[in-house]
């Protein structure tokens, strides 16, 4: 039997309960069957109640259909929505790490994340900057990468939560190369035999021949050269201006962005609700929605489930793609 798809909770005072029942009662009892929930049970039941969904919390192992939850106990929840508590901090750490080690033990094939608070993580002393620093520290890796995947633009990030000035220089040659290669074999295992991939220039115009910064043409352009020699379909600098409508009209299959809202701030433009968070460069699968706890909402049943229905699905992808390759 396949391993199970996990969802980790997030924040148990966010929306992370919720969009995921409301995600597995929309999907059927065949998907609710192979995804466990790894959470708190007491905050699943109240996102039901809330929801108006009438579905049982049963046992990860339990016959029958059900909505599925790996309960964990953490002391010190609210046991209420929209709260930041730093013992919601500790469970959303706690919920990941659990996640982590059974994909990396083969008891899971992919993890699916809900959001997180990050005041409340950091208040909890584990300092990461997201799941995807989190999960690299987790599982040992030494680089990952964020990837925003939507139906018709996709992005991936050289650097994300760095301030702009660090990010100017953190797109270094080998960094951006090793950017361009993930992207390429992450697309090829997802079935595009010869992904068409743009990287996206730093400054305006790419610089425009050393008018407005150097770094387009000292430190990018080496990078697309060399991914071309390793005959990657790889054109860049392009100026970031242009690259994403270009993109988005079907001219290539990947962006690769420079730094965060280079990359976000065009996603969530055209798949603000759809968009989902795929960390490249792990030993483990991961995805995510690509929205936040959304305190304000949490509780009152309003929360959009698109985002998880789309993660769920990408998960699904990156399962067949893994089967393909044994």
């Amino acid at each position: 039997m396949t391993a199970p798809v996990v969802i980790t909770m997030g924040d148990p005072s966010g929306v992370g309960a919720e969009v995921s029942v409301k995600a597995l009662a929309e999907a059927g009892p065949e998907l609710r069957a192979r995804t466990v929930i790894i959470g708190d049970r007491d905050t699943v039941d109240r996102a039901l109640s809330a929801c108006d969904i009438d579905i049982p919390v049963i046992a990860p192992d339990a016959s029958g259909d059900g909505i599925r939850v790996d309960h964990l106990e953490v002391a010190g929840l609210p046991g209420r929505f929209g709260t930041l508590d730093p013992a919601c901090g500790e469970a959303a750490f706690r919920y990941i790490e659990r996640a982590a080690r059974a994909c990396l033990d083969g008891r899971a094939s992919c993890i699916v994340t809900a959001p997180i608070n990050k005041e409340a993580l950091n208040a909890a002393g584990h300092h990461y900057d997201g799941h995807t620093g989190m999960l690299a520290h987790l599982t040992g890796s030494e680089s990952s990468w964020m990837l925003l995947a939507s139906e018709r633009l996709n992005v991936i990030h050289t650097s994300t939560h760095v301030s702009l000035k660090d990010a100017i220089g953190r797109a270094t040659t080998e960094r951006v190369l090793a950017t361009i290669r993930i992207g390429a074999e992450h697309f090829r295992r997802m079935g595009v035999a010869r992904p068409r991939i743009a990287v996206a220039g730093i400054n305006p115009h790419c610089g425009e021949n050393g008018l407005f910064g150097h770094e387009d043409d000292d430190q990018l352009a080496p990078a697309v050269e060399a991914a071309r020699a390793e005959g990657i379909d790889v054109e860049g600098p392009i100026s970031a201006d242009t690259v994403y409508h270009r993109a988005y009209q079907g001219g290539f299959d990947l962006v690769i962005a420079q730094y965060h809202d280079q990359g976000h701030i065009p996603i969530k433009l055209v798949a603000f609700d759809s968009a989902v968070n795929v960390s490249l460069g792990l030993p483990i699968q991961r995805c995510s929605v690509d929205h936040g706890t959304a305190f304000d909402i949490a509780g009152t049943g309003k929360a959009n489930h698109v985002n998880m229905l789309s993660a769920l699905d990408y998960a699904s992808r990156m399962m067949a793609a893994a089967a393909r390759e044994t």
